[in-house]
């Protein structure tokens, strides 16, 4: 074959092109995002919406791994993994951030937070703006968005009937492991045991624990109906998930990405906060469905039990002065 000077350009170009594909996804900043939730639950299906918002807003830049079920870092470990700069994003809550910042607390108490939308405008106005700051300051994490995770209920194995806090005496409660989940168990009136997320369903099946608390969107998505008997709708806690990055991630971002990522994440959000709503208003006859009781107990009982036991607690006086008739006064 003859080589022309213009066949030698072309091959020369279309090295250029095949050496150009690798070299712009080398440039592509890879985050990498760790959760516990499994496949089917809200919060695991929004960080594929993240991921595509983000392609749309900045074709190429990113290169998104999403890790599921605590397969990359354990549950509650993320936050310290995004300190360090070995995770990139995670969704973390109030009860891992207290860990580090006590004032964080006042967001694990029961019955403060009323409902999504209350949780909402308390968390993006100047509340939020406040905690948020303590969070990057004190913690080197950027919050990018508060979404809805849910208003927990309890889910027992056994059959006996739950109307007071007294009921739950001696009843083995999973919750997650740092103090103020342990605490909050307490309040309630359980025994609170500590049992990763991932390990709750056999937990459940073997009797190690007698229940557990989550919301219905995520007992449906984790199968707890299969091993459980009654769903006691104590609606204790409206519970709150923050999307977010290490700001050793943050830092590399220009101006213009750090505005893409949050406008991707606010829109996976409003997806996740308007499917779990919807699922929660539909979950009692499905789970009525499947053989369950699921009743209200006397929530003023609970209510009053939960705050007594806040209001003297070693939490309450590390939370900023009139914090709690700040947040009431939210609409």
């Amino acid at each position: 074959m003859k080589i022309t000077r213009r066949t030698a350009l072309i091959a020369a170009a279309g090295a250029f092109m095949a050496g150009a594909v690798p070299a712009f996804a080398a440039d592509a900043i890879k985050l990498r995002i760790s959760t516990p939730a499994v496949e089917s639950d809200w919060h695991a299906k929004m960080l594929p919406v993240f991921k595509d918002e983000l392609e749309k807003l900045a074709p190429g830049q990113f290169d998104v791994e999403i890790h599921l079920n605590a397969t990359l870092f354990k549950q509650g470990t993320e936050p310290t993994a995004m300190q360090r700069g070995n995770l990139d994003m995670a969704m973390i809550s109030a009860q891992d951030i207290a860990k580090q910042i006590p004032a964080w607390s006042v967001f694990t108490a029961g019955y403060l937070i009323r409902d999504p939308e209350h949780q909402k405008n308390v968390f993006r106005g100047e509340i939020g703006k406040e905690f948020y700051g303590m969070v990057e300051d004190q913690m080197g994490i950027k919050i990018l968005d508060v979404g809805y995770l849910g208003t927990r209920q309890l889910n027992l194995r056994g059959d006996k009937k739950i109307e007071t806090p007294d009921d739950l005496s001696g009843v083995k409660l999973r919750m997650p492991g740092s103090d103020a989940w342990q605490f909050l168990g307490s309040a309630l009136g359980a025994s609170p045991v500590s049992i990763a997320f991932g390990e709750i369903y056999t937990a459940l099946q073997t009797g190690v624990a007698d229940g557990q608390d989550n919301p219905l969107p995520t007992d449906k998505a984790a199968k707890f109906y299969e091993v459980t008997k009654q769903i006691v709708m104590t609606n204790h806690l409206v519970d709150a998930v923050f999307l977010s990055m290490s700001e050793k991630t943050w830092d590399k971002l220009s101006d213009d990405q750090k505005t893409k990522v949050t406008e991707a994440a606010q829109k996976a959000i409003a997806y996740n906060d308007e499917n779990r709503i919807k699922d929660e208003a539909e979950l009692v006859e499905f789970f009525k469905g499947q053989g369950l009781s699921v009743y209200d107990p006397n929530r003023e009982a609970f209510r009053e039990r939960v705050q007594k036991a806040y209001q003297g607690s070693e939490f309450a006086k590390s939370w900023p002065e009139g914090i709690v008739d700040k947040i009431n006064a939210v609409k």
